[in-house]
C-alpha cells in the first residue's frame, strides 16, 4: 500500500466495487474494506435489482410511482428520476460483466414481484444476487490494475488537510498507517449494529458515517430506518436471517399466533404492502394478541419450485431446523436498512469538499421515508457511478497534489471499558424499535449522547472496538436525537 492516492473508497460493497471501475487507468484508486473483500451488506442482498428492462408491460413512470408510494411520498423526486431512468443501463452493463441472472427459456430475465411493485421488475440471480454481483464486480476490480483493494482495513479517523484528507488507518487489527487522498468517497454501507437484531453484518457499525459527522458533513434523516417485516426468528442476538420480499411475492401468506392471516386488517394489498406497512401492522398485531408469533407459510407450492427458487433460504431455514417445503416459517421484523445518512447531492457531494457518499451509508432522498424492495442494489450501481464520474471530471479539471508528511496517529493508553456496545444496542431496542418508545426516548438520547463524550474525552486506545463502539454510540444519538425532537414537537415526550 503506497502513501498516496488520486481516490481512496472506503467500504468494498456494489457501490464502492462499481465505482472503482469507473475511473480512467491513469486515476490511482485505494479500496478499503473491514474484513474480507467479499463481505459487504451488498453480499447478503437476497431478492434482486427492480429495473425496467423492457416496456412491454412495465415503464419509468410505474416504477417511479411505486418508489413514491413505497416512500410515503417523501422522496426527492429528482432522485427517484435519475434512479429509475439511469438504472436499468447500469443493470445492462453488470450483465455484461457476468451477473448471472436467472432467465427463462428464451434467454430473458426472469423477473419476480416483491412488495409495493406494481409489475414483475425484480432482477435475480436465485436468492442470492448481491453475492453474485459483488463476485462478478470483484473479477472486473482485479483486471484494473490502478485499483488496489486493502483487506481488514478500518479507518480509525479522518482529517481534512489542504488539498484532501489524510486516513489513518488499522490493519490487520495492530498495524497502523497513514494514507493520503484528493478525493474519498464514502461506501459504508448501514448501520444495523446499533440494534440488537439485524439482518445486517458484523462490518455494519455505521463507521462512515460516525466519520463524515467528525469532519463536519451533514447528516440527514437518520432516524428513518427499515425494519424489515419477515426474518427469520431466533432467539440469539445480533445477525438475524432475512426471508426475502420474494418468498410473498411468490404467493407466502403472512400468519399470526392463531396460524391465520391478518394483514387485510390493516391493508389492501396485503402480503405485498410496503415493508414498513407490514411491519407496523404485525407490531400492531402482537400487541392485539398479546405474541410475537408469527409465519409465513409457502407450503402450498411445490417442492421443487421452492427448492429451486429460494435454495439459500431453504438451506439456512434447515440449518435451523425448519423445512420450509412441510413447515411455517417462523418470522418477526427486525433492522434491516437506512433511509437517511451523509446528505449529498445526486454526484454524491457531500457538505465537505472531496468529500462524496453513496450506497445506504448516503441520503440523496431517493428513498423517502421507507425504501421500495430491491431499489437497494440499483441504488448503489446509479450513485456510485455518478460519484465517480463527477470525481473523475474533477480530477481532469485540477492536478491538486495532496502531499504525504510524516505522523503519528495519536493513541491513547486505557482500555476499553466492556459492555458500552451491549448498552446502546439495549437503548436503540427499548427506545425506537419499529414504533418510537415516548417512554424511553428521552432517557436513551441523553445516555447515547453521555457514552460517545465519555469515548471522546476518555484516554483510550484507539483499536477496532473503540473505533466501532464510537461510531455506534455516535449513530445513536443522531438518530435518538431526530426521533426526540419530533416526538418533542408532536407534545408525546
Amino acid at each position: 500500500m503506497q502513501e498516496k492516492y488520486d481516490i481512496v473508497i472506503v467500504g468494498s460493497g456494489v457501490t464502492g466495487l462499481y465505482a472503482a471501475l469507473q475511473f480512467s487507468s491513469d486515476v490511482n484508486v485505494l479500496v478499503l474494506t473491514k474484513e474480507q473483500k467479499a463481505i459487504s451488506n451488498s453480499s447478503l442482498a437476497q431478492g434482486g435489482v427492480a429495473a425496467v428492462l423492457d416496456s412491454s408491460d412495465d415503464s419509468f413512470d410505474l416504477h417511479i410511482y411505486d418508489t413514491l408510494v413505497a416512500g410515503g411520498q417523501k422522496n426527492n423526486l429528482q432522485a427517484v428520476q435519475t434512479l429509475i431512468r439511469e438504472g436499468p443501463e447500469d443493470v445492462r452493463k453488470i450483465m455484461e460483466m457476468g451477473f448471472n441472472y436467472d432467465k427463462n427459456e428464451d434467454g430473458s430475465p426472469r423477473k419476480t414481484l416483491e412488495g409495493g411493485h406494481s409489475r414483475r421488475r425484480i432482477v435475480h440471480h436465485k436468492d442470492s444476487t448481491g453475492d453474485n454481483i459483488i463476485a462478478t464486480l470483484l473479477k472486473q476490480v482485479e483486471k484494473h490494475k490502478n485499483v488496489e483493494i486493502s483487506e481488514h482495513s478500518v479507518v480509525s479517523s479522518m482529517n481534512r488537510e489542504e488539498n484532501g484528507f489524510r486516513l489513518d488507518l488499522i490493519i490487520n487489527k495492530t498495524d497502523k498507517k497513514s494514507v493520503f487522498t484528493n478525493y474519498c468517497l464514502i461506501a459504508t454501507g448501514g448501520i444495523g449494529r446499533v440494534y440488537k437484531y439485524t439482518t445486517n453484518p458484523t462490518v455494519a457499525t455505521g463507521d462512515g458515517i460516525r466519520l463524515a459527522y467528525e469532519v463536519g458533513a451533514d447528516i440527514k434523516n437518520l432516524s428513518c430506518i427499515q425494519f424489515h417485516p419477515t426474518v427469520f426468528s431466533a432467539s440469539s442476538e445480533g445477525e438475524r436471517f432475512l426471508i426475502s420480499e420474494a418468498v410473498r411475492g411468490e404467493g407466502a401468506q403472512l400468519l399470526n399466533c392463531d396460524k391465520e392471516r391478518f394483514m387485510q386488517k390493516y391493508d389492501k394489498r396485503m402480503e405485498l404492502a410496503p415493508r414498513d406497512v407490514v411491519s407496523r401492522s404485525i407490531i400492531l398485531e402482537s400487541r392485539l394478541k398479546n405474541s410475537d408469533n408469527f409465519y409465513l407459510d409457502i407450503r402450498f407450492k411445490s417442492e421443487d419450485f421452492i427448492r429451486k427458487r429460494f435454495p439459500g433460504i431453504t438451506k439456512g431455514c434447515l440449518e435451523n431446523g425448519v423445512d420450509i417445503t412441510k413447515e411455517l416459517i417462523p418470522v418477526f421484523p427486525c433492522q434491516h436498512y437506512l433511509m437517511g445518512g451523509i446528505d449529498t447531492n445526486l454526484n454524491g457531494e457531500t457538505s465537505v469538499k472531496g468529500l462524496f457518499a453513496a450506497g445506504e451509508c448516503a441520503h440523496t432522498g431517493v428513498h423517502g421515508c421507507n425504501r421500495l424492495a430491491s431499489n437497494s442494489l440499483l441504488e448503489a450501481l446509479v450513485f456510485g457511478r455518478r460519484s465517480a464520474q463527477e470525481i473523475q471530471k474533477r480530477l481532469n479539471q485540477n492536478d491538486k497534489s495532496i502531499a504525504p508528511y510524516k505522523c503519528e496517529p495519536k493513541d491513547g493508553n486505557k482500555d476499553l471499558p466492556t459492555g458500552l456496545d451491549d448498552e446502546i444496542r439495549s437503548i436503540m431496542q427499548e427506545a425506537f424499535f419499529v414504533l418510537p418508545n415516548d417512554e424511553k426516548i428521552e432517557s436513551g438520547f441523553d445516555r447515547a449522547k453521555q457514552i460517545r463524550q465519555i469515548l471522546k474525552d476518555g484516554d483510550y486506545k484507539k483499536t477496532i472496538e473503540y473505533c466501532e463502539v464510537l461510531s455506534l454510540a455516535t449513530v445513536a444519538t443522531i438518530i435518538l436525537g431526530e426521533i426526540y425532537e419530533k416526538q418533542k414537537a408532536l407534545g408525546k415526550v
